[in-house]
């Protein structure tokens, strides 16, 4: 997907969307405003803004992990051996 419009680094961009897609679910399921929400991450209400609307640039995956966290959710990763003959990898974001 991001490979094919020319992203550099297409499986962070991928995981940090995920990511990011958990996150904005999180914060709508709990009702809460962006200016409540940059309380909690310790950021402006600008850079919720653009977390909610895809502008990740200036967002690291460990930052998003993060800030998932501070939102009381455990983040956990899950390695596996490549399923698949040509060795293809996936990364993909559970949601529980």
């Amino acid at each position: 997907m991001f490979a094919d419009i020319g992203v550099a680094n297409p499986l962070a961009a991928l995981l940090k969307a995920q990511l990011t897609r958990q996150m904005n679910r999180i914060i709508e399921q709990r009702g809460l405003s962006q200016a409540s929400v940059a309380t909690i991450l310790g950021i402006t209400q600008p850079k919720v803004s653009n977390l909610n609307v895809g502008r990740l640039r200036g967002f690291s995956v460990e930052r998003l992990m993060r800030f998932l966290t501070l939102l009381g959710n455990d983040v956990e990763f899950v390695v596996r051996p490549v399923a698949g003959e040509r060795g293809e990898t996936h990364v993909t974001v559970e949601i529980s």
